[in-house]
């Protein structure tokens, strides 16, 4: 059973950096898989944040606006997402899984929250 495991959120200032990441178990063929970061407001439908192509190339959403990077690491299957320039909007739970498409159940994901 595949296993999606997120960690790296918390509290930073507005204007601040982080950098979370996801640790995906028991997909074999992750070396092959688009994944995709996804993120969740309070209140509001989780959405795509952007996606990392089996070759390294990235796609993101317009809100992200230059200010976020998704990386990969194929030999450990680990997928990073550096966040920098967080605005207030951006607080919420964010998750990993297979993109476009999230085939997988949801992990627990990691909570950022921006404050002032």
């Amino acid at each position: 059973q595949v296993q999606l495991v997120e960690s790296g959120g918390g509290m930073v200032e507005y204007g601040g950096s982080l950098n979370v990441s996801c640790v995906i178990d028991n997909l074999a063929s992750f070396n092959a898989r688009a994944m995709g970061w996804y993120r969740q407001a309070p209140g509001k439908q989780r959405e795509l944040v952007g996606s990392i192509q089996k070759d390294g190339s990235t796609t993101y959403s317009d809100f992200v606006k230059g200010r976020f990077t998704i990386s990969r690491e194929n030999a450990r299957k680990v997928v990073h997402l550096q966040l920098n320039s967080l605005e207030f909007a951006d607080t919420g739970r964010y998750f990993c899984n297979t993109a476009p498409i999230a085939f997988y159940s949801w992990g627990q994901g990691t909570h950022i929250a921006v404050s002032s």
